[in-house]
């Protein structure tokens, strides 16, 4: 079994300004290339778990949100830092899907595809219904 750290985006990862969907609105916060490296050293798995509703709002599209993640990811690689997986859930907080944190669909799936140890893992929000 593996030790994991699971991660809101918006918020822990970057600067939540609402909505981020654009990479001139995407900031990393404070901090978090050290945090990222410390768990990396100690063996943990990096898993990015975010409720992205601006794409079941039509705010913007799963092709404006898949090049964020594709440039944070690469900005994340230049510092060292691998991302084992980034899951998203897409709908409005009003379908009541089963991937929405805090339901556990994202973690859970993680967990059966990765081997996950819960025991030994964590998660970090910047809001109470990420956990």
């Amino acid at each position: 079994m593996k030790k994991a750290l699971f991660l809101d985006r918006d918020g822990v990862i970057n600067i939540d300004h609402g909505y981020v969907f654009k990479m001139e609105d995407f900031v990393f916060t404070k901090g978090i290339f050290d945090l990222l490296r410390l768990f990396t050293q100690h063996n943990y798995l990096l898993f990015i778990v975010t409720n992205q509703s601006g794409i079941g709002r039509g705010y913007y599209s799963e092709k404006d949100f898949q090049n964020v993640t594709e440039s944070m990811l690469e900005m994340l690689h230049n510092e060292g830092i691998n991302i084992t997986k980034v899951y998203h859930c897409p709908h409005a907080p009003e379908a009541k899907c089963h991937c929405r944190k805090p339901a556990i669909g994202m973690i859970a799936d993680m967990a059966k595809k990765h081997a996950i140890d819960f025991s030994n893992s964590w998660m970090i929000g910047d809001k109470q219904s990420d956990i």
